[in-house]
């Protein structure tokens, strides 16, 4: 039951809604409310909350798996990067949780109780894994913050500087924060969600889409005097497009992270200009910010820009360029779950990413436009790409964060389109990282025909060996002697009808170590036409350092568009002088079946398409790798 009580301080009425909520704000004086059963206590003002580009608010619901819930309260932290939302809900079985919203991800969490041992604050480790509350997972965060403000019901007491030192562990979506803040840890367990699966409702006017600039702050550069704005206070820094100097927008002195540069480099300036409004992935976004990133291999510089793109409901994206390749990169908030080889593939969504490169010092060298975290130049960390094209995976780890993301490639062609660029974009050099290839689909189109057209030609060859197939029209054997004189043999008759026909002739003798010459004659009866052929049968086999063996005791000739009638054959034998052994020849006259040749013919044409198609692929991705830390080497070019 909801208790509702009058606020000492200012007389309005405050309500309760959770039997777990012993904190209330009020919302006409912001008075700091302590409940004690039906009487409050004031124990001071709430500092006030900074405005940010959050869609939620107090009162919104929404539902999660099937139970439905209201956010009754709020406390806002600030971290060394920026601010993060707490929303504290109440479902409507009764339960607590928590709703963490920070740069447009989503987490929605419970506490439950501690049954582990873990370490101190200061013990925890960037990407290293622990075993708690039945599940392994990996350090993703290590952060000392704040509590800035509060609003609504709150399981305890918030204020200004109240300290928050958390630990934010993964597991795929998975979530779960260790709380330092208490004596005695509080764990925090959850899933990170997609905000359109929560179905909320009685969101805040205007800040569904980033048309809407709140409380909008004009400034000049300290450090050049050219004009600056940040939009709403969730900016943190400001790079100024002038001089190129860095601005602290939460320091009310505008304090410079980055100094001016001596010497503009106009090799930075940004394709997209900042300000430009377009439709990607169908979302609406908005260019706020612009950095370049560098790293150095081998002595080598090279350089990458970012463009950090304003969202829906309070969301960030990027995109990226490289070469005048683009690609659209979201944060993951299910992240793979991999171990400390970041040379293996990664596996994420049943789809395996190769490690493509790392560059173990990418270093900020350009600020312009806002930020929603305090980036300066010179900030530094370690970037690791993972492909599996038309994806990318990249981790980005320092010694307080570790982060995944998702990148998709995008044409230059649909980035201008989508920002109404009408000179259109440059042309991308060379192959990008996560760029299709062109061929890979127009090979599995090949191979798929090849395929089809080659069951076709092995059936139309069954027909004709099956349906054509020969048939038996004489079997005779024949004895020769040595060093006589012989006269030719004579085969019976046979007869050939209908169409003119291949005749086969196969003759297995008892050859071993010999060889033979047979001379046959193929004789129609009736017009006594002939078909001469003349064969050396010859067979040897032995052992020299092994089995060995040469040419074979039998053979076999054709005799090609025999015209109907009767025929016989004639035999004539010449034997080895150096080794005279008898002979035995049997003879086997068969109408042939469907020849080869033809069949083997049509599927080198065949075979010849998608081995086409496989070099251009492969030629392809050779291109890509080239610019990897496993390029081929050149024979593999070759």
């Amino acid at each position: 039951m909801a208790l509702t009580a009058s606020c000492p301080s200012c007389g309005a009425p405050v309500v309760f809604r959770s039997a777990s909520s012993v904190f209330a704000v009020c919302d006409y004086c912001s008075s700091t409310l302590v409940r004690h059963d039906q009487t409050l206590e004031d124990i001071g003002k709430m500092a006030a909350l900074v405005e940010d580009r959050s869609p939620l608010q107090l009162g919104a619901e929404g539902s999660y798996r099937g139970v439905h819930f209201a956010l009754i309260g709020r406390i806002q932290i600030r971290y060394g990067e920026g601010l993060w939302n707490e929303w504290h809900l109440l479902f409507d079985d009764m339960r607590t949780g928590w709703l963490s919203e920070a740069a447009g991800e989503y987490v929605l969490s419970f506490v439950q109780p501690v049954q582990e041992v873990v370490p101190a604050f200061d013990e925890w480790r960037i990407g290293e894994r622990f075993v708690l509350a039945g599940q392994s997972w990996v350090v993703s965060n290590l952060e000392r913050a704040e509590c800035v403000a509060g609003q609504g019901e709150l399981p305890f007491k918030v204020g200004a500087g109240y300290p928050v030192n958390a630990v934010d562990l993964r597991n795929g979506r998975n979530f779960a924060t260790l709380d330092y803040s208490e004596t005695a840890p509080l764990l925090f367990v959850g899933e990170a969600v997609d905000f359109g699966a929560l179905a909320m409702n009685g969101l805040r006017d205007g800040m569904a889409v980033p048309t809407r600039k709140v409380d909008t702050r004009v400034f000049r550069c300290p450090a050049c005097g050219a004009p600056m704005q940040a939009r709403d206070a969730s900016i943190q820094a400001v790079g100024c497009a002038s001089c190129g100097a860095v601005v602290d927008t939460s320091d009310e002195t505008l304090r410079l992270l980055s100094k001016a540069l001596k010497q503009r480099d106009g090799g930075f300036a940004p394709r997209l200009p900042l300000g430009s409004k377009g439709r990607l992935a169908g979302q609406a976004v908005e260019l706020i910010g612009f950095l370049v990133k560098r790293s150095k291999v081998d002595g080598i510089a090279y350089h990458w820009r970012e463009y950090l793109l304003a969202g829906e409901n309070g969301s960030y994206r990027w995109l990226t360029e490289y070469n005048n390749h683009w690609t659209l990169v979201d944060v993951l908030s299910d992240p793979p779950n991999v171990g400390g080889n970041e040379l293996a593939d990664v596996r994420w969504q049943g789809e395996r990413y190769r490690h493509f490169s790392t560059a173990a010092r990418a270093e900020v060298v350009h600020v312009e436009g806002e930020f929603t975290w305090r980036v300066r130049r010179g900030e530094i960390n370690r970037v690791t790409d993972y492909v599996a094209p038309p994806h990318t995976l990249s981790r980005e780890t320092d010694d307080k964060t570790l982060s995944w993301s998702l990148g998709t490639y995008v044409e230059p062609a649909v980035i201008a389109a989508a920002f109404g660029l009408k000179s259109g974009l440059p042309a991308p050099i060379g192959v990008g990282a996560c760029q299709p290839n062109p061929w890979a689909e127009g090979h599995r189109k090949v191979c798929r025909l090849f395929w089809k057209l080659a069951l076709v030609a092995v059936l139309v060859q069954a027909w004709f060996v099956i349906g054509g197939g020969g048939s038996t029209l004489l079997r005779q054997t024949f004895d020769f002697a040595p060093n006589g004189l012989e006269e030719s043999r004579q085969t019976g008759e046979f007869r050939i009808d209908g169409k003119p026909r291949k005749i086969a002739v196969r003759n297995q003798t008892n050859l071993d170590n010999n060889w033979a010459v047979f001379e046959l004659l193929l004789v129609d009866k009736n017009t006594g036409q002939a078909w001469p052929a003349a064969r050396e049968v010859s067979y040897y086999h032995g052992y020299d350092d092994g089995y060995w063996s040469e040419g074979d005791n039998a053979d076999e000739v054709v005799f090609l568009n025999v015209p109907p009638g009767t025929y016989y054959l004639t035999v004539d034998a010449e034997l080895a002088p150096e080794k005279p052994l008898p002979l035995r020849s049997a003879l086997e006259v068969r109408t042939a079946g469907a020849g080869w040749s033809n069949f083997v013919l049509v599927m080198i044409f065949l075979v010849a398409f998608p081995v086409f198609t496989r070099l251009r692929h492969h030629a392809f991705e050779v291109r890509r790798w080239a610019d990897s830390d496993h390029a081929p080497d050149d024979d593999e070019d070759d």
